[in-house]
């Protein structure tokens, strides 16, 4: 049994906090959380104790740790849990500048320890079946990508503020999965936004509505189409057309039924959002850093990815403020 130190109770915290405790060899020991009263719920809710964050690390029967506090924790976490030892499971991002994840990483290097970021949407078995399925070629050489997100209504102003931006917040899932699906890191990035959605969100600086271009060795490129609103719920599709069919993984409905009458058709609509429609990619998720933890895999996300996925968004940002499309080493 591996004990796990949570670090954030908030959603995602609550999220990850099911799939460890429903694990049969995983359970929380210690939560870490700034928010006293809600770090004394979800500790009592699993059976777990509320620790300072030198108190976890100082632990020796902790065996891991998963971060799922705010963003700008994340680097400062890392690095005390590989100092001391523990294996690392952390939400994206590992830090929005580039600097400071190159830092960290060097750390987690040097301390030996396994890190995993948590780019949830590789584990989504829509989206490796298609992966898999284009792995064993059975739509030839990748011509085309095509990944479309859009949330269902934008976030408040007050969160855009802090989140780095629609490239670091949002397209960076897009941006990973495109050198995940395709197997190639991109050699430039192209992209175009408007504030078309909210003008609170133009005014706190940042976009709404995204459009991103990369360009692969191979040739092939990826379109990524990113809204802060969808109107119909949590739109999610990705469409790979290659020298010999195309892969498509639509979205993921409400249900299945449809109803086909006299004057219309009608279906339901997709998944309201990201914790219904990811629900299965954040278990097998879980899973596989259970896999990390017992020797049977290395992580599947490195950090590397997660810097590579950060350093592709931060080109996105430079594109759309130069007007120009950027070239990468």
């Amino acid at each position: 049994m591996f004990n796990i130190a949570l670090f954030g109770c908030g959603r995602i915290g609550k999220v990850h906090a099911v799939n460890i405790a429903a694990h049969p060899n995983t359970q929380i020991k210690a939560v870490i959380d700034p928010y006293h009263e809600g770090a004394v719920q979800l500790a009592n809710q699993y059976g777990a104790t509320v620790m300072s964050v030198d108190e976890a690390m100082a632990d020796k029967d902790i065996h891991a740790v998963c971060i799922c506090s705010a963003t700008d924790t994340h680097a400062d976490l890392i690095e005390q849990a590989a100092l001391a030892g523990k294996a690392i499971f952390c939400e994206k991002p590992i830090d929005l500048s580039l600097s400071r994840v190159a830092a960290c990483l060097e750390v987690v290097d040097n301390a030996g320890v396994k890190l995993l970021v948590g780019f949830n949407r590789r584990y989504d078995p829509q989206f490796r079946t298609l992966r898999e399925l284009f792995d064993s070629g059975a739509v030839g050489k990748a011509e085309t990508l095509v990944i479309t997100s859009r949330d269902p209504s934008p976030p408040p102003a007050e969160y855009v503020r802090v989140s780095g931006g629609i490239f670091r917040d949002m397209s960076i899932h897009d941006l990973d999965m495109a050198r995940f699906i395709l197997g190639e890191d991109p050699i430039s990035v192209s992209a175009h936004g408007s504030c078309l959605v909210d003008p609170a969100i133009g005014e706190a600086g940042d976009i709404d509505s995204a459009v991103v271009i990369l360009r692969f060795p191979s040739g092939a490129m990826a379109n990524i189409i990113n809204s802060r609103r969808s109107g119909y719920g949590y739109d999610q599709r990705i469409e790979l057309h290659g020298s010999k069919g195309m892969l498509k993984a639509g979205n993921v409905r409400e249900h299945l039924v449809e109803h086909w009458g006299d004057e219309h058709c009608s279906s339901a609509k997709p998944q309201n959002f990201f914790l219904e429609r990811y629900k299965e990619a954040y278990i097998d998720e879980w899973q596989h850093f259970v896999d990390v933890l017992e020797g049977k895999a290395e992580p599947q996300c490195s950090g590397i990815d997660g810097e590579l996925a950060l350093e592709l968004a931060d080109a996105a940002l430079e594109s759309l403020q130069q007007h120009k499309t950027v070239e990468l080493k």
